[in-house]
């Protein structure tokens, strides 16, 4: 339970005495405007900080993306060395692109397949903080009726 909510249900309740009825009835519901406010408030603070590790759990995700373009770039250098030193002397040269060509075609195909799958499971929803709004809002309405 939160700071805000155990005053706001404190207040609610009333005075460590029992006795409510010295407050009046708009001052209680104004106090408990207020409080559901910050506590929304504080709910927000907690959405965005959530959101921001969902983030940052992104850019590591990222990482592959970035493997797989580095591997195709190496996939095209070791195509122009290929051609440059001839490796005709093994095989025809033709031959020798084709494989140069499908092993690093593969290696940066899985990469990004691994990102891919990593960039899905990463969920951006703020689950916590919109269960914990939830209870707060079933709260409030008990708090008021």
């Amino acid at each position: 339970m939160t700071a805000v909510q155990s005053r706001t249900r404190g207040a609610a309740v009333g005075r460590a005495d029992g006795d409510i009825s010295t407050d009046g009835l708009g001052e209680l519901l104004s106090r408990l405007g207020d409080d559901v406010g910050d506590l929304f408030a504080a709910e927000l603070r907690l959405a965005v900080v959530e959101v921001r590790e969902d983030a940052k759990q992104a850019a590591r995700t990222s990482a592959f993306f970035v493997g797989a373009g580095v591997l195709a770039f190496v996939t095209i250098v070791l195509l122009a060395f290929a051609a440059a030193w001839g490796l005709d002397e093994v095989m025809p040269t033709g031959i020798a692109f084709l494989i140069v060509a499908v092993v690093f075609g593969g290696l940066a195909a899985a990469l990004a397949m691994v990102g891919r799958e990593q960039l899905r499971r990463t969920d951006l929803v703020p689950k916590q903080t919109i269960a914990s709004i939830k209870e707060d809002i079933q709260w409030a309405k008990q708090q008021a009726s």
